[in-house]
């Protein structure tokens, strides 16, 4: 293909002396610019995503030059803009055109954030939040007055969650600012297009969105990397491959180790160096890293210093490493979306394939290795559901607005409702949310701190006291820190840390690990965690952090396995085994079905079910259960949890395991258990942040996160006892039903569990429940300590299981 004859001559000048052309989706997004449209480019990884975002930018700036912002970046990580910058000046220079390109992040110091709002350059790379920040300045009128062009990259890292919600919003406003703004969005792993081309369009109106698709790359090379011996019966980590790993490391030039938690990349990354023999230079990258560790260490990938880097999430969104060859996924991967993004940091070209290796930590973790490779071949995505609005994103907003200038109620709400994730925000609605920010509510008017905005007698709405301009610009934001609470005995002693998101699930009396002590919850206070030592059986299992739950396209795809026996010849001889075993011995549930497994070992009555919806969903359920088990008088003693089922053990046998999982559960039980295990109140402390009721910063000083929930745990109580229909009560209540159980998940489970239960009452475990077995002794001690003995209980309990007779 040659250049296009649109193309400007310095443009095609550049990309012939590179030997390049520009392809064809680029082009076409220059199309669709002359043409005025929005757009939404879908294209793989290493095709050029950026740079088919900024073409029509770059050509419309040498046709015709400007000295304002022509062009606004966002990007959901600062990393990510930098990154950009670094990559759009080297054409820029080459080309020798006059155009600034500047990034405006919680990192850019203060002098240079003035001179952007006086002097914008006419390129600048920002992030939602700092984007909303600039919109509350009254000059923001002038400053994006001759916006052409948002750019909106990796769409689908936050469309669909409370900073999609806020970047809609902004995009609303720019656009009442700049009536003919063109938006685009770039996103390399889009299940639903039509439903991104809906967010973002004025209006909702899908049709003024063109759809570009790039052309596919080459297909990817992946591998399930198996262990010397035998497929694991547990674990989720894939550490028993750390010599193979390093092994892959030593043939590759660039190598990145993905791992689905922050402790578990620590602990892979100390096993990587106890077998690194040839000491090459390998590295750690996760957001509890400080921001000059994380710099440092991606100025060394950049600039090719590192053979190998172990990283989380942090490094899935787009940052550009040519050199890396080899993306090694530690433990199931979760989601083929998530996959797919991660094998795109490999060869970071279109025309060259992709080589990734995935390990699977235990059996199941195979099965679901296999799915998403499968998926990924298919070219199979996960769909992320879209959501209404969040009110307390939407009152963070109004204070913005606020802050620039006085408006009209009805004019601001048809701005808000031209963002589709509120295009159905009812009048009521919005007049609770501008009465929430005038006075906090019914419950806290009488206090002159929450009376944020004022309304004239000319039905005018206006920011009540500068210093409330002052206030909402040091704590915007929609990322809330997790809060780290102490854990202690009465007598003081200090055992350690968890975060507030475990602690938060706990109730007075629930048993835990921690430390390799069982402890007994006694109270939970604003900075601590008071608990006893107890001798009673740990019921819920111990921190572990955060856990990213199996999409539920793999899990389809994992029942699907598990049903026909057609993909088996596919798997290795031990899994073929299991399986095989698993059918003669119990049963194999169809792809609709719930199997539900009893049976007793050493003194306790277990029962498994194998329901397939992720983590969180089943932690939630086993809270649950164990509950109405008490209830019935089953005597639970605890229960353990895993992406794929859960098992609950107790003193006595569970006879009719469909009585427990009735979906009224969800009216009474989960009520309960939300409100007593303080869900809502971490909720609450969320929402209440977010909207504006309380401050995490104040001039010159910081509230700690222990500080900030004592305010919002005041609010909270005074709320919950005299007005518990208040705005934020509300949205703390959806959040912790959507965000923090799975409920949704949840609620399909129980809907479907009476009419698809297949129960198998057996006299001894079956080969399908030894992996989730096994976590119960796993569960009690520190990770990487007594392996051995929990290796040795594994083998006794898979061979108690996989004997036919």
């Amino acid at each position: 293909m040659s250049a296009s004859p649109s193309l400007p001559q310095a443009l095609t000048d550049w990309f012939a002396a590179r030997g390049w052309t520009p392809r064809r989706h680029q082009l076409a997004m220059l199309d669709e610019a002359r043409a005025a449209r929005h757009a939404l480019l879908v294209a793989a990884t290493g095709a050029g995503k950026t740079l088919a975002g900024f073409l029509p930018t770059l050509a419309g700036l040498v046709e015709a030059p400007t000295d304002g912002l022509h062009t606004l970046y966002v990007s959901p990580l600062k990393a990510l803009a930098v990154d950009v910058q670094r990559n759009l000046i080297t054409p820029i220079d080459e080309m020798g055109l006059d155009i600034r390109v500047e990034t405006r992040t919680g990192d850019t110091p203060s002098d240079r954030k003035a001179r952007q709002r006086a002097r914008p350059p006419q390129i600048l790379l920002t992030t939602p939040e700092s984007l909303s920040l600039l919109l509350s300045y009254p000059d923001s009128f002038t400053m994006f007055a001759g916006l052409k062009t948002i750019v909106v990259d990796e769409v689908h890292a936050f469309a669909t969650g409370k900073r999609g919600d806020l970047l809609s919003l902004c995009m609303a406003r720019l656009q009442r600012i700049a009536p003919a703004m063109r938006r685009v969005a770039l996103s390399a792993t889009v299940a639903d297009p039509d439903a991104y081309r809906a967010w973002l369009a004025p209006d909702g109106d899908i049709d003024s969105v063109a759809l570009v698709e790039g052309d596919p790359g080459a297909e990817p090379h992946v591998a399930i990397l198996l262990p010397e011996g035998r497929v694991p019966w547990s674990g989720h980590s894939g550490r028993y491959a750390a010599e193979q790993v390093m092994a892959e490391i030593e043939t590759h030039k660039t190598t990145i180790v993905f791992c689905n938690t922050r402790s578990l990349a620590e602990l892979i990354f100390q096993d990587l160096w106890k077998v690194n023999a040839m000491g090459l230079p390998i590295g750690v990258h996760h957001g509890s890293l400080a921001r000059e560790a994380r710099r440092k260490v991606e100025g060394a990938m950049a600039a090719g210093r590192l053979r190998a880097l172990v990283a989380t999430a942090s490094l899935d969104l787009g940052v550009d490493w040519g050199d890396v060859d080899c993306v090694i996924q530690m433990g199931a991967p979760k989601g083929a979306s998530r996959l797919t993004q991660r094998i795109g940091r490999a060869n970071h070209r279109l025309d060259e394939p992709s080589e990734a290796i995935l390990v699977p930590g235990n059996r199941f973790e195979y099965l679901e290795a296999r799915a998403a490779l499968d998926a990924v071949e298919a070219g199979e995505l996960d769909n992320e559901p879209f959501r209404a609005g969040g009110l307390d994103v939407l009152a963070q907003h109004v204070m913005a607005c606020a802050c620039a200038a006085p408006f009209r109620e009805e004019e601001l709400r048809d701005e808000v409702r031209s963002a589709l994730p509120y295009s159905a925000l009812t009048d009521a609605a919005f007049a609770r949310v501008l009465g929430f920010i005038q006075d906090g509510g019914y419950a806290l008017k009488a206090y002159d701190r929450f009376k944020r905005l004022t309304q004239d007698p000319d039905g005018t709405w206006r920011v009540s006291h500068p210093n409330f301009v002052k206030q909402h610009r040091l704590n915007a934001g929609i990322i809330v820190e997790a809060t780290m609470l102490n854990v202690r005995f009465k007598n003081g002693r200090h055992l350690g840390k968890v975060e507030e998101g475990f602690a938060a699930t706990l109730s007075h009396g629930d048993t835990f690990f921690f430390a390799g002590l069982s402890l007994e919850v006694e109270r939970i206070d604003t900075e601590d965690l008071i608990v006893r030592a107890t001798s009673r059986p740990a019921r819920i299992p111990t921190y572990g952090g955060a856990r990213m739950p199996i999409s539920t396209n793999l899990a389809g795809r994992v029942r699907r396995f598990l049903a026909s026996s057609e993909d088996w010849h596919r798997f290795p001889n031990d899994v073929r085994e299991w399986l095989e075993m698993q059918a003669r011995r119990s049963a194999l549930p169809r792809a609709d079905q719930l199997l539900v497994e009893t049976f007793p070992r050493e003194g306790r009555h277990y029962m498994v079910s194998y329901s397939f919806e992720g983590w969180n969903a089943h932690q939630s359920l086993g809270m649950l259960l164990t509950r109405r088990m008490e209830t019935q008088g089953l005597k639970p003693l605890g229960f353990v949890a895993s992406d794929y089922c859960i098992a609950t053990y107790s003193l006595d046998p569970v006879r009719d395991p469909a009585s427990l999982f009735s979906p009224d559960i969800l009216e009474h039980e989960f009520v309960d258990w939300v409100q007593q295990s303080h869900l809502l109140k971490r909720a609450f402390r969320e929402v209440a942040v977010i909207g504006g009721l309380v401050e995490r910063q104040h001039p010159g000083k910081r509230k700690t996160g222990r500080q900030v929930t004592f305010s919002t745990d005041l609010i909270y109580d005074v709320l919950r006892r005299y007005e518990p229909d208040h705005l934020l009560l509300r949205a703390a209540w959806a959040d912790a039903r959507a965000k923090m159980t799975d409920v949704g998940r949840l609620a399909d489970l129980l809907d479907r569990a009476a009419e698809t239960m297949v129960h198998v009452d057996l006299d001894r475990v079956t080969p399908l429940a030894v992996p989730v077995l096994t976590m119960i002794g796993r569960e009690r001690v520190a990770t990487g300590l007594a392996d051995d003995a929990l290796l040795a209980e594994a083998e006794a309990l898979a061979a108690e299981a996989m004997r036919p007779d």
